[in-house]
């Protein structure tokens, strides 16, 4: 349970995201108090009371929820999964012009009630989402970041464990730049425990990886999400953890290393958009770790991933 005494998280959207986020901190202990908002009022009690029935088998936390924005009234950490989903074969970045009117409308009325709070953008595109709330609403850039590639860097471990025989807590590596289209693994820096990627001999005797090997990894991981979309029409449980896990390192001030996306400022050349890269997040938000290192290559597709973005972004201020 958080460090912060009657700790407050509201999830914002009660779809299939939110609703997983709030079950995956009820489950985990990520939070004492979970609140649950949305406009749909009907939907989101019934998604409360489901909740709320289970509540003999997840410890200490409860459960509120409505369609009266003053249910986040004093949260300490506010996730947004609120938008339009994403349908099969529709990319993140189309989904910008909608779900960013959402979130401008929606911002200001969040710090109404909860002034103190840290910000996590689940919503896709959230990388440009981040940037246009964080416009929208002048707070620092520590306290309103999207969860960016921390899934995917799960993804990414989850692949490579599986193919190298370990468990994932011994797999090192990071997937960067873009939650989307643009993003890629950082090889120059993966290891499985000590030994870089390349080097690693697999215990059961399979051949090590090779360079092509990582590439179709990183196509794998890049499309994962149109894969389960496809298949099941929304990508959720994984998405509800993995945010979960980024509250809890706010909320038990943990100074936890993840990939999340944050607005930067002269990172790598980079400014004025977001992206995701290895960052400190604590009770004060995220920080950038400025010392992280690409190679020359990963570098370009870093920058590659920022031109994108900005591009998106210019377009929705137009």
């Amino acid at each position: 349970m958080s460090v912060i005494e009657n700790s407050k998280l509201t999830v914002v959207g009660a779809g299939a995201v939110g609703s997983s986020v709030a079950y995956a901190a009820l489950i985990r202990g990520s939070a004492r108090h979970v609140a649950l908002y949305d406009i749909a009022a009907e939907k989101t009690e019934a998604e409360v009371l489901d909740l709320s029935h289970g509540a003999m088998f997840t410890g200490s936390s409860d459960i509120i929820g409505g369609a009266d924005i003053s249910v986040a009234e004093g949260s300490h950490v506010v996730v947004i999964t609120a938008g339009a989903k994403q349908k099969p074969g529709q990319t993140r970045t189309e989904l910008a012009g909608v779900n960013a009117n959402i979130l401008k409308s929606m911002m200001p009325q969040l710090l109404e009630v909860a002034p103190e709070a840290v910000f996590v953008i689940v919503t896709n595109p959230c990388d440009v989402l981040t940037v246009l709330a964080q416009e929208t609403t002048g707070l620092p850039v520590n306290r309103i970041f999207a969860s960016g590639t921390v899934l995917d860097t799960s993804r990414l471990r989850w692949k490579l464990a599986q193919r190298a025989g370990v468990s994932i807590a011994s797999v090192h590596a990071y997937i960067v730049g873009e939650h989307g289209d643009t993003e890629f693994p950082q090889w120059s820096k993966a290891t499985i425990g000590q030994v870089p990627i390349l080097e690693w001999q697999p215990l059961d005797g399979q051949a090590p990886f090779t360079v092509d090997e990582l590439d179709q990894i990183a196509v794998d991981v890049r499309d994962a999400a149109y894969k389960v979309i496809q298949g099941k029409g929304a990508t959720n449980y994984a998405i509800g953890l993995s945010s979960a896990r980024i509250v809890e390192a706010i909320l038990d001030d943990e100074h936890a290393v993840m990939p999340v996306s944050t607005v930067l400022d002269d990172f790598h050349g980079v400014s004025g958009v977001a992206l995701s890269v290895p960052s400190v997040v604590s009770a004060a938000g995220a920080e950038p770790i400025r010392q992280t290192q690409f190679s020359p290559s990963e570098l370009g597709l870093f920058r590659r991933s920022a031109d994108a973005l900005r591009a998106v972004a210019d377009d929705l201020r137009d």
